[in-house]
């Protein structure tokens, strides 16, 4: 049984919640102690993630130019980042902790997406 259940839907609801959520969770949680960029890295995801999302093909997209593909990729490397730059920049405690359980939640929900059938070509006659 595949465990892959996200689908196409499911994760076009997410997307303005999760952009939102990157947006105002750093300035609430009053993110920044260890290391300045701490407080600005979520907001500036946020803020792109929200233009991804308006701009990617899929229910809720706005202006639906970027396929969905590109939109789990570029998911994907942001999951990736927010594993690496804590370390990197040397993030601490709390800090380092929001932009892990991010990444943790980012890659989960990348890597439970569930494909779409492929829909058949048509025949010429």
């Amino acid at each position: 049984m595949d465990p892959r259940f996200v689908t196409k839907t499911m994760h076009a609801y997410l997307d303005y919640p999760v952009a939102l959520t990157l947006m105002a969770m750093p300035f609430l949680l009053q993110l920044g102690t260890s290391h300045p960029l701490a407080l600005w890295l979520g907001p500036v995801a946020g803020l792109a993630a929200l233009l991804l999302t308006i701009l990617t093909d899929h229910k809720t997209g706005l202006i639906r130019i970027l396929p969905y593909t590109f939109h789990l990729v570029a998911d994907f490397t942001v999951g990736i980042l927010f594993l690496a730059i804590p370390a990197a920049l040397g993030f601490s405690g709390p800090d380092a902790w929001y932009y892990f359980a991010n990444a943790a939640a980012v890659l989960t929900v990348v890597a439970l997406h569930k494909a779409e059938p492929s829909r058949p070509m048509m025949r010429e006659a």
